[in-house]
């Protein structure tokens, strides 16, 4: 995506999805992290002016409002950082944030940073370690326009502090039409963390795209995250970029799901922008839960008697793309199709599968007549 040149500039329809699923991960992330912690951290690495053309929130005005307008008690104090390398736009940042800090709690601080993203990172990771600190609980959201600037080695030392996350634009739009390009290879070196990105130059089309985006998960594993989730952002039918979302912990991988499925209710984590470039969410009348029913059954079929709670934490990971709120009316139905056994003893009345249940996922009878069928 080619920067813009001036201090605003117009919002384009999968940028609104973007910022919709950080809004509605927000709504949870703040009360979970903040009753729990003493300070917790939203850091926005390429910020920009805050607004767009149009009047539209950018993603610091979104963190600060979601914050403002929280009915819950959020007893930690919230730092915000928001990072931008251009003056004219960290100063339009600022009078906004003016604005808002009198409707924020007493207990926030914000900072606006005219600064490139690595530098700041770079900087918080050699405090940390001169004085043997971690991080507090931190979202880190990298969104920049091209594929520079977010090495790595940046992310790793996000997650080498437990309860931090990371929201980071993945550009493939750019990446595919710039791969065999010599002065983009150090960039993409950078952000892979490796040369192994290479292979991809000699193939085309999904295949390409399918070997960049799971070398680029792998990558931020290895860098020491748990669960890495992903959506899509089109215009018209042409995907523009995707959106990673890596954590270390089950509940932030199933509050991202949530926050995802709210924008898009289908399981088709696919945003897309028509002709008007206005936002459109594309799917199936309802989303097919037997997916998960497959999933569930094909995890723990040969495990004997499963806890709920290790049901739950698979459900959480980013082993399938549902989440928690959809277990229980799938366990419905598989134990009313015979495909579960719940250990009496372990709940009080049918059809309910409380904490300390014991699921015994039963394996399907064979057919006498085989794969085919009676003749």
């Amino acid at each position: 995506m080619a920067a813009p040149k001036g201090t605003l500039w117009s919002r384009d329809g999968h940028t609104e999805g973007k910022h919709l699923v950080l809004e509605e991960y927000l709504k949870a992330w703040f009360p979970i992290l903040g009753k729990f912690n003493g300070r917790i951290l939203f850091v926005d690495g390429f910020a920009g002016p805050g607004r767009y053309a149009g009047g539209e929130e950018g993603s610091p005005v979104v963190a600060m409002r979601v914050l403002a307008e929280h009915g819950a008690a959020i007893g930690a104090e919230v730092v915000f950082q928001f990072v931008e390398e251009r003056a004219d736009r960290a100063e339009h940042l600022q009078k906004l944030v003016d604005q808002w800090l009198p409707r924020l709690p007493n207990r926030t601080k914000v900072y606006v940073l005219t600064d490139e993203f690595e530098s700041v990172m770079t900087k918080v990771r050699e405090d940390l370690e001169a004085s043997n600190g971690r991080m507090a609980p931190a979202l880190v959201m990298a969104d920049p326009f091209g594929v520079k600037g977010i090495p790595l080695k940046v992310f790793r030392g996000v997650f080498e502090n437990p309860k931090c996350e990371v929201y980071v634009s993945f550009m493939w739009s750019d990446m595919n039409r710039f791969l065999g390009t010599p002065e983009f290879e150090p960039n993409l070196d950078e952000m892979f963390g490796t040369a192994d990105w290479r292979g991809a130059k000699d193939l085309d089309g999904d295949d390409r795209r399918r070997f960049l985006y799971d070398l680029y998960r792998t990558q931020l594993k290895n860098a020491g995250a748990k669960h890495v989730l992903r959506f899509n952002l089109y215009k018209g039918n042409r995907l523009k970029y995707s959106v990673f979302f890596a954590t270390g912990h089950p509940l932030g991988s199933d509050r991202m799901k949530r926050a995802i499925w709210k924008v898009a209710p289908f399981g088709d984590f696919s945003f897309r922008s028509g002709a008007s470039d206005q936002m459109v969410m594309l799917g199936v009348a309802e989303p097919d839960l037997t997916v998960l029913a497959d999933a569930l059954h094909g995890r723990f079929r040969d495990a004997g008697p499963v806890s709920m709670e290790d049901i739950v934490e698979f459900v959480q990971s980013d082993a399938t793309i549902f989440h928690e709120g959809h277990l229980r009316t799938q366990l419905k139905s598989m134990e009313q199709e015979g495909r579960i056994e719940v250990a009496p003893e372990t709940r009080t009345k049918h059809f309910c599968y409380p904490s300390g249940s014991r699921i015994s996922f039963v394996p399907p009878i064979p057919s006498l007549f085989g794969p085919e069928g009676p003749p």
